[in-house]
């Protein structure tokens, strides 16, 4: 049986969501592929946004897609 591949648009879009929640700068994406580049920075926005109003830890696990789409 094969693999079906994960959508990589989603895990990048959470790693960027983590590395904004983590206060990590925008410089940091790690990728080159407009599209890819394009959801991680999404993914920094939302997580600096959550950042910024104060959900962190316990208060913000409702709102990470790495728990929502079961990556963790």
């Amino acid at each position: 049986m094969k693999r079906q591949k994960r959508d990589r648009t989603q895990s990048v879009f959470t790693r960027g969501y983590q590395a904004g929640m983590a206060g990590q700068s925008k410089d940091k994406c790690p990728l080159t592929q407009e599209d890819l580049r394009h959801n991680w920075l999404n993914g920094w926005r939302e997580g600096r946004e959550d950042r910024w109003s104060g959900m962190r830890g316990v208060s913000a696990i409702h709102k990470n897609p790495a728990v929502q789409s079961g990556l963790l």
